[in-house]
């Protein structure tokens, strides 16, 4: 029997094409009878460790940006609301998502979409430890049991890890695909990915 074909997906909630790439990739996914595999890694870690940073730091990049995301989230039919708070730091939210991938892998698909929704959606300062556990809690989350996993060295080892490796493997940002031994970046290459499973 063929072995199933695979997505691997590198991401961050601090992304809004990320967030834009989530949206689109399970249904993907389904489509072609591929497995979608979730690799949380450190935005932040990656472009230190490849000296990138954000299109939003050179202006001119930023506004065309803004304009060519809106597009996408219409064309998908999907919201997306630029957060004011942009950007957020967002280490906590990844280590919450390493550790619950890790520990908690049944609810993994709920955080996912309550962060990714409560900062591109309803754009929520993350960044404020306040306002993250407010929105986990809305989602059915303990937050003092999720503040102990964000805090557990084992936690903290896997997401750094994670994101040496995506580094190791060319990785300079998300959202980062691969299909098989191919990279694919930018969630506008999604037809590419699609091509690749064939």
């Amino acid at each position: 029997m063929p072995r199933m074909k695979t997505i691997e997906f590198y991401f961050d909630f601090g992304s809004p094409t990320s967030y834009l790439a989530w949206t689109q990739l399970p249904a993907l996914a389904a489509a072609a009878g591929a497995e979608l595999v979730y690799k949380p890694v450190l935005l932040g870690g990656i472009f230190q460790a490849t000296s990138n940073a954000s299109p939003m730091m050179v202006p001119a990049k930023g506004r065309y940006m803004l304009a060519d995301l809106a597009r996408f989230a219409r064309r998908y039919g999907v919201p997306l609301n630029m957060n004011p708070h942009f950007p957020i730091n967002t280490l906590q939210m990844m280590r919450g998502a390493a550790g619950v991938q890790a520990r908690m892998p049944e609810r993994f698909g709920a955080y996912v979409e309550a962060l990714y929704r409560g900062m591109w959606v309803d754009q929520l300062n993350l960044g404020d430890p306040a306002v993250l556990g407010a929105t986990l809690a809305r989602a059915g989350f303990d937050p003092p049991q999720l503040l102990a996993l964000i805090g557990d060295a084992q936690v903290k080892e896997l997401l750094k890890s994670q994101t040496e490796a995506a580094v190791k493997r060319g990785l300079f940002g998300v959202p980062t695909m691969f299909v098989g031994g191919e990279m694919y970046f930018g969630q506008d290459r999604l037809d590419f990915v699609r091509e690749a499973l064939g």
